[in-house]
């Protein structure tokens, strides 16, 4: 699998720019994917640098095979951010960059069940050697278990009516595959709009089965933690989900968005935005329609 096919990173020269690269910087890039930011910032970086680049799947790691000197692959989930820079003995590092979106690569793979275009087993995992996967999900959880998560995660005004005609598809036969889920669903789907109710509805099963809140808020607390005094945080959001938190813990260092200040009225907030959120420009998000949706946010370590 080449790299430059994986996947066409999004909002590059302003992400990468936003990590203000200097001598001697230690930079992550958290979702290293099909290596697209993280080949930029190669590019950019002086020798005395180094970068570790961070993805939870298989293909992902066959991508950095190509990688330059100064470059390490962590085969983890981001969440474990702060575990890993103590192995590798970094005490300190100067950006962080996370593109949140899915790689349009999962998309476009017919095996791994992330999109309804395809009859798929319905997997789901990044990492394909542990956890639920999505048809796990549909057919051990909790009627009200199954509502919540397509509440909270897909913002479904019709999770309960969703998850009651899932219970009782699976108690005549599991659900296994896409069309199978499509099919259980269907008539509670507005042809209209089939299509994005189905992306969310697939969203949210993707979220649920990746840990993708509790693993973003994890990362987060992290990088607050180990980025220098003037390094950078600098993220890509899709959906409102993820973007709220990560403009919840810049204002506030917590993904509730809860202000808290000491005697003087000093914001406890570990991190201060820098400049306002950025979108892709009309160019490209015709050239590139994943990047409709983007948003970049940018912030420095006080």
């Amino acid at each position: 699998m080449k790299a430059e096919t994986y996947h066409v990173p999004v909002l590059l020269d302003e992400s990468v720019a936003g990590l203000a690269i200097h001598e001697g910087g230690v930079y992550v890039d958290a979702t290293f994917g099909g290596g697209g930011h993280s080949r930029e910032i190669v590019s950019r970086m002086p020798d005395s640098c180094r970068l570790y680049g961070f993805d939870q799947d298989a293909d992902a790691e066959r991508n950095a095979m190509c990688m330059a000197e100064g470059f390490t692959f962590v085969r983890s989930n981001f969440r474990f951010l702060r575990n890993w820079m103590r192995y590798y003995e970094v005490e300190k590092i100067d950006g962080l960059i996370a593109d949140l979106g899915v790689s349009s690569h999962h998309f476009d793979d017919g095996e791994r069940g992330f999109s309804f275009r395809f009859d798929t087993p319905l997997d789901m995992r990044m990492n394909r050697r542990a956890g639920l996967t999505a048809a796990d999900v549909l057919n051990s959880y909790e009627e009200e278990a199954l509502a919540d998560l397509f509440f909270v995660y897909g913002e479904m005004r019709n999770a309960r009516k969703i998850a009651r005609s899932i219970v009782k598809t699976r108690t005549e036969r599991p659900i296994i595959t896409t069309a199978d889920l499509v099919n259980a669903v269907g008539t509670l789907i507005r042809k209209e709009r089939e299509k994005k109710e189905l992306a969310r509805l697939f969203q949210s099963l993707r979220i649920e089965v990746n840990h993708e809140m509790d693993a973003l808020k994890e990362m987060l607390s992290a990088a607050a933690e180990l980025l220098a005094v003037g390094g950078r945080l600098v993220v890509i959001t899709y959906h409102s989900l993820e973007d709220r938190i990560v403009k919840n813990f810049i204002k506030a260092g917590n993904a509730e968005g809860r202000v808290t200040q000491d005697f003087f009225g000093r914001s406890g907030a570990p991190l201060v935005p820098v400049g306002k959120m950025i979108v892709p420009s009309e160019k490209e998000q015709t050239e590139n329609p994943r990047s409709r949706s983007a948003k970049l946010r940018i912030a420095e370590k006080r």
